[in-house]
């Protein structure tokens, strides 16, 4: 992993602000979806999620002047379901897809959402860790579900909406201290 100079170390302290994604966005999320994906989202498919701002919700995450990380998620009825997580190759193992996850479940709770769902490539071992942290399990496979022919794990936590889960959620994002701390820009 290589660290952009000017930077904090690894262990170091890290300020990220987290802020709804716009247009102007796209070149620096392009680049990371490049970066981490086989099979990455077009442009122009990010375009239209970013124009569905009444069931969609995008959001950047940034560290001084450069956009880090970004996330997705989808509102039907009372549930969200969580699009995309990426984080920029020299920046992970910082925590960020913490962040970005616990930055989406405000976001889901912000618009009535009481469950949130997503897939994850069965055999991806950090995501699916720091989604059961999340409270998130298991309950299927899709497959061939990725357009490489992946199989893809179905993970539900439901009752996020209860003082049980905010319990949980704020057990995470104290997790994150003393090392990163996070801004949340509506």
């Amino acid at each position: 992993m290589t660290v952009p100079p000017d930077t904090p170390g690894p262990d170091g302290p890290l300020h990220v602000v987290v802020a709804p994604m716009r247009s102007r966005d796209l070149k620096a999320v392009m680049r990371i979806e490049d970066a981490i994906f086989d099979e990455p989202w077009s442009k122009r498919l990010f375009e239209e999620e970013l124009a569905q701002r009444t069931s969609r919700a995008y959001r950047a995450a940034w560290v001084g002047d450069r956009l880090v990380g970004y996330a997705g998620q989808m509102s039907v009825d009372d549930e969200a379901h969580v699009n995309n997580i990426g984080v920029d190759p020299t920046w992970q193992g910082r925590r960020l897809g913490t962040v970005l996850l616990c930055d989406l479940v405000r976001t889901a709770l912000a618009r009535g959402s009481a469950h949130l769902t997503l897939e994850v490539l069965v055999g991806n071992e950090p995501a699916i860790a720091m989604y059961r942290r999340f409270g998130m399990a298991p309950v299927g496979v899709r497959p061939n579900y990725y357009p490489n022919g992946g199989d893809a794990l179905i993970m539900w936590v439901r009752d996020i909406d209860t003082g049980e889960y905010a319990e949980r959620l704020s057990a995470v994002e104290a997790s994150l201290t003393p090392g990163v701390t996070v801004e949340r820009r509506a």
